[in-house]
């Protein structure tokens, strides 16, 4: 398997710190983190001011994703290998935000982005995404 961080030991706190420290770096304000029914970490959410308004973004953790890659490739799986795959999901997941979100912030940092060309997707209003918005439109807006 070639997937990035799929054998990641962090502990998902320390991936969320580490998410935290970047946004706050790109100048993030309210950091929220929005949990599932069982208590697991399910999305990020904060704004960054931007012109005078503040910018509501939202990164989802899609665990039962990753979770459903992983798990196809235990040959005679077990009720022991469903609990670590499940935890080796949500380290993978955060792991590979924290990544994402430290590249994007570098990508700011050094001029190569500014913050909205990077996070634009995920620029929230409280019900979708703006990538579910254009996704649900048939992506209509881009053509």
């Amino acid at each position: 398997m070639n997937l990035k961080n799929y054998t990641s030991e962090t502990p998902i706190d320390r991936s969320m710190a580490k998410i935290e420290k970047y946004l706050v770096a790109a100048g993030a304000r309210n950091i929220m983190k929005d949990y599932d029914i069982e208590g697991n970490c399910s999305a990020v959410s904060f704004a960054i001011p931007l012109n005078g308004n503040n910018i509501a973004f939202k990164l989802p953790a899609r665990v039962d994703s990753i979770y459903r890659h992983l798990y196809a490739q235990y040959k005679r799986p077990t009720n022991k290998s469903r609990e670590v795959c499940l935890a080796q999901s949500g380290r993978t997941a955060w792991k590979i935000i924290s990544d994402w979100v430290e590249i994007q912030v570098t990508m700011i940092q050094l001029d190569q982005a500014d913050l909205m060309q990077v996070f634009l997707p995920y620029v929230h209003n409280g019900t979708q995404s703006f990538y579910e918005s254009l996704k649900e439109g048939g992506f209509k807006l881009l053509k």
